[in-house]
């Protein structure tokens, strides 16, 4: 072999090495925000990573959806909200509904009354209200005015806008990239769900629905429902619970 041949394998050996090296280098994800493929390095892959695993903290058990019985003179269609028990129930008829795992408005911020569904939105953008902008700058905290709807917005996959009167009250209920918050008074005044319940939950739902909320005392419309329990699908569920 000629000397010209031998250093042409070694220059053609040297850069698909640097070609390999390149490529440890960086990885490639698909971004469910922009519907995109995008590379990476592994520190950034790796911070992505453990945001997800963040992400998907699962609340506790009793806050995974259901369907349950339930006792209730409200209409199939109607979504109940109880703020002391952290749940949201979406009437079907026939004794019947699905409960739902939710976190609700933080001390001071919990509410009660009649609401309908006024507008629905998919990965909804998210505008922070004047007041909370305040109130979050005098913490030394600078919300943006607008932020974009994707897997990072506070709204998450859905939301439902609720209105009053025909006019907006500011809150929704909608999906959130914080799961392990269900269950819990952390909102400022919102309905959060997982962002799978919340999608299931918005396939149901159109505009014009009545929403119910009882209040985190359990104030609010008297004799609203009585939840009944799960119900038991086979033998395992009846001796295991779930």
């Amino acid at each position: 072999m000629t000397s010209a041949k031998i250093g042409a394998g070694i220059a053609a050996a040297l850069a698909l090495l640097l070609t390999v090296e390149a490529g440890a280098q960086e990885t490639r994800r698909y971004d469910y925000a922009t519907n995109s493929w995008q590379t990476v390095s592994p520190a950034r892959a790796e911070a992505l990573s453990q945001t997800r695993a963040v992400q998907q903290r699962r609340p506790a058990a009793a806050f995974m959806r259901k369907q349950v019985r339930i006792e209730t003179n409200e209409a199939p269609g109607t979504i109940i909200v109880d703020s002391q028990r952290k749940y949201l129930y979406f009437v079907e008829g026939a004794g019947m509904a699905t409960r739902y795992g939710v976190g609700v408005g933080k001390e001071g911020f919990g509410w009660s009354g009649n609401m309908k569904v006024g507008r629905k939105a998919e990965w909804p953008g998210w505008t922070p209200p004047a007041a909370m902008i305040k109130r979050e700058r005098a913490k030394g905290r600078i919300l943006p005015a607008y932020m974009a709807g994707g897997p990072a917005n506070p709204l998450g996959a859905r939301a439902m806008y609720l209105y009053r009167g025909g006019r907006d009250s500011l809150f929704r209920i909608h999906g959130t990239n914080q799961p392990w918050t269900i269950g819990q008074n952390m909102s400022s005044g919102c309905v959060r769900m997982m962002n799978e319940d919340v999608e299931h939950l918005y396939s149901r739902v159109p505009n014009g629905t009545k929403v119910i909320v009882i209040g985190p005392r359990g104030e609010g419309p008297k004799n609203v429902y009585a939840d009944l329990g799960p119900v038991q699908s086979n033998i395992l569920t009846a001796i295991f619970g779930g």
